[in-house]
């Protein structure tokens, strides 16, 4: 995925955050912070795969895919 991802809606499908549903509001290299019940929490991005919501659709992506700068990540050419 080389969109922007911060805004989508996530389910974090890897144990032990498996179940962790909500918008993804912050990104880094190794991590995401999803809102999620009025609480914010912070999942790391290597060792667990995420389940994106967009439009609709849903894409399963491992976080070791995605493990990049949010600005680098949009500009890399795969």
């Amino acid at each position: 995925m080389r969109s922007e991802l911060i805004g989508l809606d996530v389910v974090v499908l890897s144990a032990p955050y498996s179940g962790i549903s909500g918008k993804v509001v912050d990104e880094t290299k190794n991590t995401f912070t999803i809102s999620s019940a009025g609480t914010e929490k912070m999942v790391p991005k290597p060792g667990n795969e995420f389940r994106f919501i967009k439009e609709g659709k849903h894409t399963d992506i491992k976080g070791t895919e995605i493990q990049h700068r949010p600005e680098d990540r949009i500009k890399k050419v795969r």
